[in-house]
């Protein structure tokens, strides 16, 4: 009868009402898809941390590629891929550090050895007492110096660059930086370069009065020729600031940044202020470390970093050419006691601006805690510590 009659309504009534909730079905999915991958964290930064600077970080996905995934969340301890993941990168800069340290100073060892023994065949035997103040005088130990170290700080940053498939050249071109930032970064520098005088005298204070000396390196004698002078200088005051930066800001911090900026900071100024071999300029390198990886991850760039450093050094020269005059003592004096003063009131409106990144719970079970179990991290700072402390309780 429904035949003869035409189409059943009701029939049509279900089939339109079926494509409808087909039609919201599939328009709710499509919602649900976009708002999925709208989750997906920018430049695979996954850990939402708004004290970081997100610019510097690298794409957290070559540690934890599911981190693309839409709807992935990171756990708060991290499983065993990503553990492995991180680990091979603080094994990366530990590495570099520690062949940084030992293959400079087995080639500064071997190099000595070689022109020592040429000298002495040149000179008819003279004695290893005159040989060594020859080359302590002339430009010869600092020539030594000046190329171990820009081979050492330039080639191993190209291989942790390398190793860790970072492109070098994410590092060069600063944001957001000016001639107005550099001023206020070098005097920044100033005070933290006065403060840790005086915190590093307070110190030696302390050793002596137990009979030992934290002062384990004499430069006074290096380099008193013309040549050997000006070689130190260009190495000082140039050469070593570009070529460090390279290697502890550039490569060192960007390595040692994968899931926790706060982390690379302290970790990179502690191994800088080791490198130099003494308290009282670990005390500058550490604290002016910790100013200097904050403007590179600030800036995404060590060339802020590089101009301060360059600063540091020139000024410390210049400084030294007032020993033994009095009126200039004075006149300097007073000069870094200004310069400081500026110095400490642009570093509080800097703190207070610029605060260094904060860590996250996720964060803080991927810095110090997987960290300290990388043996080339360990083994580099130990290795740096025992070498400090010989050369203190031994001398």
């Amino acid at each position: 009868m429904a035949d003869i009659m035409g189409p059943d309504p009701y029939r049509q009534q279900v089939a339109a009402l079926s494509n409808e909730v087909y039609r919201l079905t599939k328009q709710l999915g499509e919602m649900e898809q976009r708002q999925l991958e709208a989750a997906v964290p920018e430049n695979g930064d996954p850990f939402d941390n708004p004290t970081e600077y997100h610019d510097y970080n690298d794409d957290y996905s070559k540690i934890l590629p599911w981190i693309k995934m839409p709807g992935y969340d990171v756990p708060l301890e991290p499983a065993r891929v990503e553990r492995r993941g991180l680990k091979r990168s603080y094994n990366i800069g530990g590495w570099c550090v520690f062949f940084h340290f030992i293959g400079a100073n087995i080639a500064a060892f071997l190099l000595m050895a070689l022109i020592t023994f040429i000298l002495s065949a040149v000179s008819g035997g003279a004695s290893d007492d005159v040989i060594n103040s020859y080359m302590n005088g002339s430009s010869i130990l600092a020539g030594i110096n000046m190329i171990i170290y820009i081979a050492a700080n330039v080639g191993f940053a190209a291989l942790g660059f390398r190793w860790s498939r970072t492109d070098y050249r994410s590092i060069i071109r600063p944001h957001g930086y000016n001639f107005a930032y550099a001023v206020q970064y070098c005097l920044i520098a100033v005070f933290i370069w006065f403060a840790t005088t005086y915190l590093s005298l307070g110190i030696e204070n302390i050793f002596d009065k137990f009979g030992y000396s934290i002062i384990v390196s004499d430069s006074d004698d290096i380099g008193v020729t013309g040549i050997g002078y000006a070689v130190m200088t260009v190495y000082t005051c140039i050469i070593a600031p570009i070529t460090e930066e390279l290697f502890y800001r550039g490569m060192l911090l960007k390595v040692l940044s994968k899931a926790n900026q706060r982390f690379a900071i302290f970790a990179t100024a502690v191994f800088f202020g080791l490198a130099h071999g003494n308290i009282p300029q670990f005390d500058l390198a550490f604290f002016l470390g910790i100013f200097l990886a904050h403007i590179t991850i600030k800036h995404d760039s060590v060339v802020p970093s590089m101009i301060v450093h360059i600063f540091v050094n020139t000024f410390v020269t210049l400084l030294s050419l007032t020993d033994g005059n009095d009126n200039a003592e004075a006149a300097a004096t007073m000069l870094l006691l200004a310069g400081a003063i500026v110095g400490l009131c642009l570093l509080l409106m800097f703190r207070k601006r610029d605060r260094l990144p904060a860590t996250t719970p996720k964060q803080s079970r991927r810095g110090f805690a997987i960290a300290k179990t990388s043996v080339p991290i360990v083994l580099s700072f130990c290795l740096e510590v025992v070498y400090i402390l010989l050369l203190i309780f031994m001398k």
